[in-house]
């Protein structure tokens, strides 16, 4: 019924036939006839021709009516998609623990509100077992996390390495001794203490000590019964958390040893309740990915926000 609008419309503003076909450049007949087809799909007149100037019909008033509300509405459409493509405008949400929702993200998410400040962020904190729920059912655009997920479901770009520090609370008499195997606040966060020149502590030294760890199936956990696996001993766990941030404030308490990113020790303050050391398996690196789903639609806003991260983090994390 709307199709050949653009010839209707064109009659209408001229109110003329044939200024309306030249302005089309098209011939006055070629315009009669395909504003009679519309005519007919309507199945009323759209002119009534025995005026001059022309003047509509009253099915003609409530048809150009519904032709301007559909060009209003496509007008809005295209400067929508000019403002989606520029960034001007949508939404972005992003999802990540504990760790990387409290130290991670939100500087990533500052920067680019700074670039793009009409685009909408979210930020979603949770476990890592209900953030890939949530992003393979559409609720979140991008996560942050370090376990592997399913690649036939999620692709993913590195963000960072991150490392596993054994952190040990200072007044444990396991670290008299060892002086020369401890590393500093300053050497994690200038990352320094992976030269080859800084010794790795054997962990079988800290076989009898009591061991801090997260629960099962975390990607940190499996990483520390791993390591201890290799140095032939299996952990005293005394308490096992949802999260890495509570592991390392009991073990600031001085209650046990836990495993610690770097990322973490690296974003809050220094603590001198606690020793570092430096763990030498290839378990004790692994890497931090954005993850999105498969095949979902990715958008500019996407593309921008991983674009910034990665050169914020060559440059500034």
């Amino acid at each position: 019924m709307f199709r050949g609008m653009e010839y209707v419309y064109a009659v209408y503003k001229e109110k003329s036939f044939l200024r309306a076909a030249e302005k089309l450049f098209i011939s006055q007949p070629s315009l009669s006839a395909n504003v009679k087809r519309v005519e007919n799909r309507v199945g009323y007149p759209i002119f009534d021709r025995s005026t001059k100037p022309l003047t509509l019909t009253e099915p003609g008033r409530k048809y150009i009516e519904t032709v301007e509300q559909m060009l209003t509405a496509k007008n809005m459409f295209s400067d929508y998609i000019n403002k989606w493509g520029d960034l001007k405008t949508g939404n972005l949400i992003l999802g990540g623990s504990s760790l990387y929702s409290s130290w991670v993200l939100p500087p990533l998410m500052g920067k680019f509100s700074k670039k793009y400040p009409l685009i909408r962020l979210e930020l979603v904190e949770d476990s890592t077992v209900k953030l890939e729920k949530m992003l393979q059912n559409g609720e979140i655009d991008i996560v942050l996390d370090n376990g592997k997920l399913d690649e036939t479901i999620y692709e993913s770009q590195v963000f960072k390495k991150e490392y596993l520090i054994l952190a040990v609370p200072a007044r444990s008499k396991v670290n008299q001794g060892l002086e020369k195997y401890q590393i500093t606040t300053d050497s994690i966060r200038d990352l320094s203490f992976l030269d080859n020149s800084v010794p790795s502590v054997d962990l079988h030294l800290f076989a009898e000590e009591p061991y801090i760890l997260l629960k099962p199936d975390n990607d940190t956990r499996n990483r520390a019964m791993e390591l201890c696996r290799q140095n032939h001993f299996t952990p005293n766990i005394v308490f096992e958390l949802d999260q890495q941030m509570t592991s390392y404030n009991i073990t600031c308490s001085g209650m046990g040893i836990s495993f610690i990113s770097d990322t973490l020790i690296s974003s809050v303050p220094s603590h001198v309740d606690v020793i570092y050391y430096k763990l030498g398996s290839d378990i004790s690196s692994r890497n931090l990915y954005f993850y999105w789903k498969k095949g979902r639609y990715f958008s500019p806003i996407m593309q921008e926000f991983l674009n910034s991260s990665i050169v914020y983090n060559d440059n500034e994390y």
